[in-house]
This record gives C-alpha cells, sequence and structure tokens, in this order.
C-alpha cells in the first residue's frame, strides 16, 4: 500500500505559505523571506534578533575598531576650520589679505579687553596656509597614532586642549600684540607629553624620532621669522606637565579620575596665567 506523503509544514510567520526549509537554530519551519543566512545554516528572524548583540555590545565593538577616533576627529575639525577661516580671505597657499573669520578667531590680546576669552581655545584651529595647517595636521595624526590607545581617548582629548590653551597663553605673553592662531602649541604640547612619558618608562627620547622631531621643530620655532615661539614652549610645558601623571613610570598607576583631572588642573591653570597678563 502506497501512503501519502507527509504533509509539508507552512512558515510559521506566513501559514499560508508551505516550505521545506527551517531554522537551524530552533527547527522552525520558514519560508525564503524569513531566513538569514549565517556561517553554517539559515537562522529564522528571532532567532537572528535573539543573537544580535546589545546596543552596548555594539558600541564597544564599534569603539574597538576605531582606534584614532579622537584624532580623526580633531584632524576633521582643523580641516573644516581651515575652510571656515579662509573664505573670502587669505589665500590657501598662505599670504594675501586675512579673512574676517580669521580676525574673528585668532588670538590677539587687544580682544581679550572685551572678555573674549573663546579666543584662547578658537586660535589653536586658525591656520595661515595649507603648508601651515598641512604640518600641524601631519604631526598630530603620527602623535595621535603614538598616543591616543595609550593614554585613552577622553586623557588624550582632555591633554590636547590643554596644551592648546597653555600654547595660547605662551602666545600672548610673548606676542601679545601679534594675531595667533594654529594648532602647533596643542601639538608641541603632545610631543611634550611622549617625551616625558617616555623618560618615565625609561626610555630616552632623544636616541628616538619623536626626540629628533621634537629638537628639529625647536630649531625651526626659534630660526624662522613668524613663528609663535611663546605659543610652541607654551604648549610643549602645558603637554609636558600632562604627561608626568597620564605616562606614569612602570609599576606605578594613579587613579582614572586623576588621568581626567591633570589636564584639566593645566588648562585651568593657563587660562589663570593668561587673565593675568592683562
Amino acid at each position: 500500500m502506497n501512503l501519502p506523503p507527509p504533509p509539508v509544514p507552512n512558515c510559521v510567520r506566513h501559514p499560508d505559505r508551505p516550505t521545506g526549509r527551517n531554522c537551524t537554530r530552533c527547527g522552525r519551519p520558514a519560508c525564503g523571506d524569513c531566513l538569514i543566512q549565517v556561517d553554517i545554516g539559515s537562522k529564522c528572524l528571532d532567532c537572528a534578533r535573539r543573537d544580535r548583540p546589545s546596543a552596548r555590545t555594539r558600541v564597544t565593538y564599534w569603539n574597538a575598531a576605531q582606534p584614532l577616533l579622537v584624532t580623526k576627529v580633531l584632524i576633521a575639525i582643523n580641516a573644516i576650520m581651515f575652510v571656515f577661516t579662509n573664505v573670502g580671505g587669505i589665500n590657501l597657499g598662505g599670504g594675501g589679505e586675512l579673512s574676517e573669520n580669521t580676525i574673528n578667531l585668532g588670538l590677539y590680546k587687544g580682544f581679550l579687553y572685551n572678555d573674549e576669552w573663546y579666543r584662547l581655545v578658537t586660535a589653536g584651529f586658525v591656520h595661515f596656509g595649507l603648508f601651515h595647517i598641512g604640518m600641524n595636521m601631519f604631526l598630530l595624526w603620527q602623535l595621535g597614532s603614538l598616543l591616543e590607545r595609550e593614554i585613552g581617548r577622553v586623557p588624550y582629548a582632555l591633554a590636547y586642549m590643554a596644551s592648546l590653551v597653555a600654547g595660547s597663553t605662551g602666545a600672548l605673553i610673548a606676542s601679545p600684540w601679534a594675531l595667533s592662531g594654529g594648532a602647533s602649541g596643542a601639538v608641541f604640547g603632545l610631543m611634550g607629553l611622549a617625551v616625558v612619558g617616555m623618560r618615565q618608562r625609561g626610555i630616552n627620547p632623544f636616541q628616538t624620532g619623536l626626540g629628533m622631531t621634537l629638537l628639529i621643530n625647536l630649531l625651526i620655532t626659534v630660526t624662522i621669522p613668524g613663528i609663535s615661539i611663546g605659543g610652541h614652549i607654551g604648549g610643549l610645558i602645558g603637554g609636558a606637565a600632562c604627561g608626568a601623571v597620564l605616562i606614569p613610570p612602570r609599576g606605578r598607576t594613579f587613579a582614572a579620575w586623576v588621568n581626567y583631572a591633570t589636564p584639566t588642573a593645566v588648562a585651568v591653570a593657563a587660562f589663570a596665567i593668561a587673565r593675568a597678563t592683562l
């Protein structure tokens, strides 16, 4: 006697659709529209949803895949500000008349009498020509590759801003009546941070490429006219102060809050010194 073929089950999500396929995880029948191909077999939509990592886990994975996120953001902000401050004024190669945007954001002592203290920060994102921003962003990328993963994103970002403010204060002290701008104070700060960190880890930085880079840039600072000596030295001091804590000697650790408090304290101290110059 011939037995009738077994009935074909219907999709659990579409009862009107017969299907010969099943979810390899839960075994329920599902049609082709309700299955997602995975490495081994297929999963129904419900199982795929349950197996999806949580939002917190996905953010963790994304963060792990972005080791230089802060450095990239800083470079992007500098690039956007470069376009903004060069519209209708100084030509992209340098020279020419300063644009109104550049003047409105640059650092100049006279403006501080009007309580325009935001200039201590905005000046660090103003550049005078392609070579100026190009060199600063090249060094920022190199230093960010060295430091961001080592000290953590938030302390790294805080150290950058502390160095920037310290550089602006140095420029205000050394050349108060010149319009100053550029990320070089912050970049010198990162170099100072890295040099101090190397020393604390038992490495002689002047036997490395970093030490030579610092020496060459210091030589350029004091020999080429038009470069803000105060901005570079101020940023270097601010970054070195941060490095003494953010990269401690081997075997010594600080509480996590200290890594946030130290660059914040450096920035506050630099701001207080800047106010004292008026």
